[in-house]
């Protein structure tokens, strides 16, 4: 992977409803760290899924997988299934206890 600062870092997958996005300094107060995204060639050795397909289900091992709560105005999501063409209709609880969520 040659230099890369996120090496010290573990990955984080956050999921979040589609137009969200990510506030860094409430990142910094739950993570005690400044985010990072990875770098989009990395992102499936990393993660386990390339982009256009990153879901929270069956990624790395070590890859901590959060939800934001922009997803709780929905009562089903459509998350990402491993590629661009594939998702998966869940609800919230579902999705939750699939993705084994750390938060």
């Amino acid at each position: 992977m040659g230099k890369c600062p996120l090496k010290k870092q573990k990955p984080v997958l956050i999921v979040t409803e589609g137009t969200a996005k990510l506030d860094n300094h409430k990142y910094k107060s739950l993570f005690h760290i400044k985010a990072k995204m990875i770098p989009y060639d990395e992102v499936e050795a990393y993660v386990g899924h390339a982009p256009g397909g990153v879901c929270p289900f069956g990624v790395n091992e070590g890859v901590a997988v959060y939800l934001d709560e922009s997803l709780r105005k929905f009562d089903t999501v459509y998350p990402a299934a491993g590629n661009g063409h594939t998702a998966v209709k869940l609800t919230l609880q579902e999705l939750e206890a699939a993705a084994g969520a750390e938060g």
